[in-house]
C-alpha cells in the first residue's frame, strides 16, 4: 500500500514539475515570475526629481512598515519581498518634496504581476519618480510607462 502511494506521489509530482517547465519555456513573459507562486520582487525607487529636490518616501503594506527613507537627487531606495499566495500583494508609498505630497502603490499584484496586465509582470520593478507621475521602466527596452498619482 505504501509503494502505491508513494509511486502516485512520484508521478503526480513529476506531471507538476513537467507542466511548470513547459509553461516558463512559453516565451509570453517577460519572465516566469507571474506563474510561480511566491514569486520574489526587488523594487527600486530613483529621485528624478527635475526640481532636484530631496525625495522623502514611505512605504508599507499590511505586514510591513518600511521606514521614511531620505532620497537626495540620483539615489535611490529598494526593497525585495515575494508575492503572497492569493497575489494581493501591495505595497503604498508616499512621496514628499518641498510643496507636494503624493500617494502611489509602488507595487500592486493585479498590475505588476499578473501575466493578463497590459504592463507586463517585472521581476525588478524599476521606478523613476518625477513631479508630475511616477514612471515604471520596461526591462524589454521599451518606453517607460508612466502613471498617475493616486489621489
Amino acid at each position: 500500500m505504501a509503494s502505491s502511494t508513494n509511486n502516485h506521489f512520484t508521478s503526480v509530482l513529476l506531471s507538476f514539475l513537467f507542466i511548470l517547465k513547459k509553461l516558463s519555456s512559453l516565451g509570453n513573459h517577460s519572465s516566469n515570475d507571474g506563474i510561480l507562486l511566491f514569486s520574489p520582487k526587488h523594487v527600486v525607487i530613483y529621485n528624478t526629481l527635475t526640481s532636484r529636490a530631496t525625495l522623502v518616501v514611505h512605504c508599507v503594506n499590511k505586514e510591513k512598515d518600511l521606514g521614511i527613507q531620505k532620497l537626495p537627487i540620483g539615489a535611490s531606495f529598494d526593497f525585495r519581498f515575494r508575492v503572497n499566495l492569493r497575489k494581493t500583494t501591495t505595497y503604498n508609498c508616499t512621496f514628499e518634496w518641498p510643496g507636494s505630497i503624493e500617494k502611489f502603490d509602488i507595487f500592486r499584484a493585479d498590475r505588476d504581476d499578473n501575466e493578463t496586465s497590459p504592463i507586463g509582470i517585472c521581476r525588478e520593478c524599476i521606478w523613476y519618480i518625477y513631479e508630475p507621475a511616477p514612471c515604471r521602466e520596461k526591462r524589454d527596452g521599451g518606453h517607460s510607462i508612466c502613471f498617475t498619482w493616486d489621489r
